[in-house]
């Protein structure tokens, strides 16, 4: 996808044609976008499907594994301040 800046045309019932290269890329098959609209400009950003299990166990505790808990939750709460 090439980026840069283009010139669009407006139709009269205020719609305006995407580049094919960026739908292709961006938005795939959901065809769905967020409009943001700003003073003077509109942002637009295609509708993702997040998968919020790439940020399950990421957590870094400092150990290895939790054994006991009981003794582990005693230790963090020693070293919080």
């Amino acid at each position: 996808m090439e980026t840069g800046v283009e010139v669009k045309k407006v139709d009269s019932q205020g719609r305006l044609i995407l580049p094919v290269d960026w739908r292709e890329a961006e938005i795939g098959e959901s065809r769905e976008l967020y409009v943001i609209k700003r003073k003077g400009y509109l942002k637009l950003v295609a509708k993702r499907r997040v998968d919020l299990t790439e940020c399950f166990d990421k957590v870094d505790l400092g150990v290895d594994s939790i054994g006991n808990w009981v003794s582990f939750e005693k230790r963090i709460y020693e070293e919080v301040p």
